[in-house]
């Protein structure tokens, strides 16, 4: 034997080692569901923001409506959760990476419909509400429509275009983030603040001030999942009957209304989350 050839042997056993390996992710990529059932692990999405993601800073876990939901479905799977931490701005490119498998409560825009899929059937719904201050009606949106009633909003949010259309006669107080616009409500420069009302259940939670109300017309939107666009169907068709099953049994409910009054709030006095409430 040629001890020459023996180098070029390796070589090549190694590269065609590093070919099927390759291959093998890619088609594993190809596929969600494969990949899932392969690792044995459910990779979600977890972007900071209360109630629906919320990591403890002593000890580092996880929690929120959508990892406790998102639990329950990697437990249906039969296989582990792992969070991956990531922010609403750059989700979308995370999960066509391959980062991550899924984000629950994440809404299904036009735009994010460009890059991402999503399930038929909506995870859950959210309605627009407001925290006043003592002695403010806000049964009705008209209620609020008045020249003497400030509500705060956060600059550009659909809350803001919503209620610049909805009360004009209002005065609409603009903010660059919920915490601004938190501390104006504190220090009685506006007689309440609007936004959707899980997000609003946490801030009473802190501030134990005000009343929350969702005035009529009630204004609702549906959040979703993302996941990411393959052609293999099958993790996206088993997401929606996983939805619809998790609605169907109340658990969706559930597992809100327990965060809820693990932050000390009284659940029954919050709106709910689906659809018919």
């Amino acid at each position: 034997m040629n001890v020459w050839h023996r180098p070029l042997r390796r070589l090549f056993a190694a590269a065609l080692l590093g070919s099927t390996l390759f291959s093998a992710a890619a088609s594993a990529a190809d596929s969600t569901w494969d990949q899932i059932h392969e690792t044995k692990q459910l990779r979600l999405g977890v972007a900071p923001g209360d109630p629906w993601y919320y990591k403890d800073p002593i000890s580092g876990q996880w929690t929120g409506v959508g990892y406790k939901l998102g639990e329950k479905i990697a437990a249906d799977l039969g296989v582990k959760l792992v969070p991956v931490e990531t922010t609403y701005g750059n989700v979308a490119a995370a999960i066509q990476a391959n980062q991550i498998d899924l984000l629950l409560v994440l809404d299904a825009t036009a735009e994010r419909k460009k890059a991402l899929a999503f399930p038929e059937a909506p995870l859950l719904w959210y309605k627009q509400g407001v925290l006043v201050k003592d002695g403010i009606k806000a049964d009705s949106w008209d209620d609020l429509n008045r020249p003497d009633v400030r509500i705060g909003v956060t600059l550009g949010s659909s809350t803001d275009r919503d209620l610049t259309q909805r009360l004009p006669k209002a005065q609409i107080q603009r903010f660059a983030n919920t915490d601004e616009t938190v501390a104006a409500f504190m220090s009685k420069r506006i007689d309440g603040f609007a936004f959707y009302h899980p997000a609003l259940a946490i801030a009473l939670s802190h501030i134990r001030t005000g009343n929350l109300v969702v005035p009529t017309p009630v204004v609702q939107l549906s959040s979703s999942i993302g996941l990411r666009k393959e052609s293999d169907p099958r993790f996206l068709n088993y997401i929606n009957q996983e939805v619809i099953k998790l609605n169907a049994s109340g658990e969706v409910q559930k597992t809100f209304s327990e965060y809820m009054t693990s932050k000390g709030l009284d659940a029954k006095a919050i709106p709910g989350v689906t659809a018919d409430r």
